[in-house]
């Protein structure tokens, strides 16, 4: 091919030219019997075809992945740090010590579409000694420091995606080291579509001293969706109390911004049928609260009985016409039956008692006296490193274990954009414990069950001595239930496989529901003899070995009639037993 065949096509793209001639070229080795240059060029398709448009970085190999191709990781509990606090089987809390891509690759069994929230720290890859992969500190000499930070968050993202559940949302804070990147990646790894928002969060309102350029008082925490049609924020910032009054009622509703639903209006439909239910004149006497709806064909006709007994009347209308109501008579009824109208001279208004505001993307520092339950009180919003560190260091005997931890004010504030109390949390960079910790405070103010899953690893006893310190710490004053698993390895290979995980289902089983197994209504029984001598009272699920549930007879089946038998480990490790031919 001449080089100016290549390019005949103007309305093609680069890429698509570019692939057009190396299958030109593949066809003239077929002919040539050059068939040693085919792998060649299709490895050269496969290249230029991998992109369309994204973040392009190169793959790099981990070692804890490298690991689970001839292992698999399992959670054995360490029942020295349990801590019971609230005699509740089914509202514990887990922390997972451990690489976070074992612990999040035992989560795809437990939690695959369960997850509500997800709040990560990941390393900002600074080049400060907070990024390690496989084993060495990434500093910023390192050419692939980018391409290693973005292999490592894709992997972890990509099941994080598979944990979420259809409702679920993200918040991940990051700064301007891979901002830009990280957004790249969640675009591709979440859809562009279920991008949510993008939150400047003021954590150093002074701004950094060794800036180099502008004094940096911010970082940024970005929020996706598993799907955005599905995922929703309510509003969850209380009105400030100079935006709201007392109505006649001792409510608080607020002061601007009412909105007319009966009056002049230029807007809704002239009358036709004056049988609709959106017609009618509302006659309403203040004085002892009565009223009347009367079906009028004139605006000229008024009931002058009713203007004689004190009653006013109230009518929408343009010009000489009548104009349908916003609401209908039932719900107008409704309405005044709540006493949740305003009336004027000649226009009613609907109170607006709604005493929250939607968060902005724009988060700051604020104090300031807000309307709570109908109530004046003193709101704050805290962001600051500095208080949360402070806080940090009240927990252990005066110094902070962690330099830039994260403030419980930031994590209740993203918590709190759901409106249920009973959500599973997930961080799998829990560092210094921030999310369990915010958790545990919000259950206590509002009597909420939200439960929570913290996953670290354990370098410099980081788990043990900060994350699981912390939370044992403020049991005190927010008491709740937690178990620590840490995680080991079963060997592919093992000659006992299958009974070597079934020792280890144990953890799993309370993992999924959020038990402590002895004090449930759920049952392991592995043997025939343990299915047949099992107290199945108050019992509903049995995980049973498959073996022995497939001797089970006639008689053991009447006994277990009602109540679910589960195979094991078939139901958790299903791939690596057929990896191993069981």
């Amino acid at each position: 091919m001449k080089p100016e065949q290549f390019n005949e096509r103007p309305h093609q793209s680069e890429k698509e030219e570019a692939l057009n001639y190396i299958r030109t070229l593949m066809e003239q080795a077929r002919r040539d019997s050059k068939l040693e240059d085919i792998p060649k060029l299709e490895k050269l398709i496969e290249l230029v075809d991998s992109k369309r448009y994204g973040l392009v970085w190169e793959e790099h190999a981990e070692l804890v992945e490298e690991e689970m191709k001839t292992k698999i990781p399992v959670f054995l509990e360490d029942e020295t740090k349990k801590i019971v606090e609230n005699i509740d089987s089914e509202n514990y809390n887990f922390l997972l010590e451990g690489d976070n891509l074992h612990s999040l690759h035992l989560l795809e069994k437990t939690h695959a579409g369960r997850i509500d929230v997800i709040y990560i720290d990941p390393p900002y890859n600074t080049g400060k000694k907070d990024f390690v992969y496989n084993d060495k500190i990434i500093d910023k000499k390192d050419v692939y420091s980018h391409s290693k930070w973005l292999s490592f968050m894709n992997k972890r993202l990509e099941i994080a995606k598979n944990l979420l559940s259809e409702t679920g949302v993200i918040f991940i804070s990051i700064d301007d080291n891979e901002q830009a990147q990280l957004k790249l990646l969640c675009n591709e790894v979440f859809g562009e579509n279920n991008f949510l928002t993008q939150f400047i969060v003021e954590n150093n309102p002074k701004g950094r001293k060794n800036s180099n350029f502008a004094s940096v008082t911010s970082e940024y925490c970005i929020s996706y969706a598993k799907n955005s049609e599905k995922a929703y924020f309510v509003e969850n910032i209380p009105k400030a109390s100079s935006d709201m009054r007392l109505d006649e009622e001792g409510r608080y509703v607020h002061s601007s911004g009412r909105r007319v639903i009966v009056g002049q209006n230029d807007f809704n439909n002239i009358v036709s049928d004056f049988e609709s239910d959106k017609h009618y004149s509302l006659y309403f006497k203040k004085k002892d609260y009565d009223y009347r709806f009367i079906k009028e064909d004139s605006i000229d006709l008024i009931d002058n009985n009713l203007l004689r007994e004190g009653f006013k009347r109230y009518i929408s209308y343009r010009e000489n016409s009548f104009v349908e109501n916003t609401y209908t008579q039932k719900k107008m009824e409704e309405l005044l039956k709540k006493r949740a109208l305003d009336f004027t001279e000649d226009k009613i208004y609907e109170k607006n008692f709604r005493s929250t505001i939607r968060i902005k993307n724009l988060l700051i520092n604020r104090k300031y006296e807000a309307i709570i339950d109908n109530k004046k009180e003193m709101y704050e919003i805290d962001l600051k490193t500095t208080s949360a560190k402070r806080q940090l260091a009240s927990l252990f005997d005066g110094k902070s274990p962690f330099d830039y931890p994260k403030n419980v004010g930031l994590i209740k504030l993203l918590l709190t954009l759901n409106d249920r109390r009973d959500i599973t949390i997930l961080d799998f960079f829990a560092g210094s414990g921030t999310t369990g910790h915010a958790v545990a405070q919000l259950n206590n103010e509002d009597g909420g069950k939200r439960k929570y899953i913290l996953c670290t690893n354990n370098e410099n006893n980081i788990c043990e001595e900060v994350t699981y310190k912390r939370l044992l710490n403020i049991q005190k004053d927010l008491p709740h239930n937690l178990k620590y698993f840490k995680t080991k390895f079963i060997n592919k290979d093992d000659d006992d496989l299958e009974y070597s995980l079934l020792n280890n289902v144990k953890t799993l089983i309370e993992l999924e529901h959020a038990i402590d197994l002895e004090e449930s209504d759920k049952a392991v029984a592995f043997t025939l003899s343990e299915i047949r001598n099992l107290d199945l009272s108050g019992i509903k699920t049995v995980y049973v070995r498959q073996h022995s549930h497939a001797l089970m007879d006639k008689e053991d089946k009447q006994r277990y009639e009602n109540i679910e038998l589960i195979d094991v480990p078939e139901y958790y490790f299903a791939s690596e037993m057929r990896e191993a031919g069981l």
